[in-house]
């Protein structure tokens, strides 16, 4: 099982890999949104903004915060780690239920883009 520590230099490395990538990608396959990454096996949640393509303001609260951000995951630690690694496929995993994802249908088709 993954720790909070292992999950939140994940999501540094997610901040990176977004940050590298090309900024006409970045600026138009994500605008501003609240987000949020809730760790079901660790109860705790990530929560921050993606902003032009980065993940800013990155924080952790413990358990589900009372407002919902607009694009919302929730996962395993161990998923989240498989995912920004490259070693978990994003759409199968929504698809077969172990990345749950609430957001608008716009932004799960940019998510797509970037993730």
């Amino acid at each position: 099982m993954a720790t909070t520590e292992e999950c939140r230099a994940a999501l540094d490395r997610l901040a990176e890999n977004l940050a590298g990538a090309d900024a006409g990608l970045r600026g138009a396959a994500m605008p501003d949104r609240s987000l949020s990454c809730h760790v079901t096996d660790l109860d705790v949640t990530f929560v921050g903004h993606l902003r032009e393509g980065h993940i800013r303001e990155l924080r952790s609260v413990p358990g589900v915060p009372e407002r919902q951000a607009e694009i919302a995951l929730e996962m395993t630690g161990d998923d989240l780690i498989a995912l920004v690694d490259g070693h978990l496929d994003f759409p199968r995993a929504w698809a077969t239920g172990r990345i749950r994802l609430k957001a608008s249908l716009r932004d799960v088709l940019r998510l797509r883009a970037i993730l």
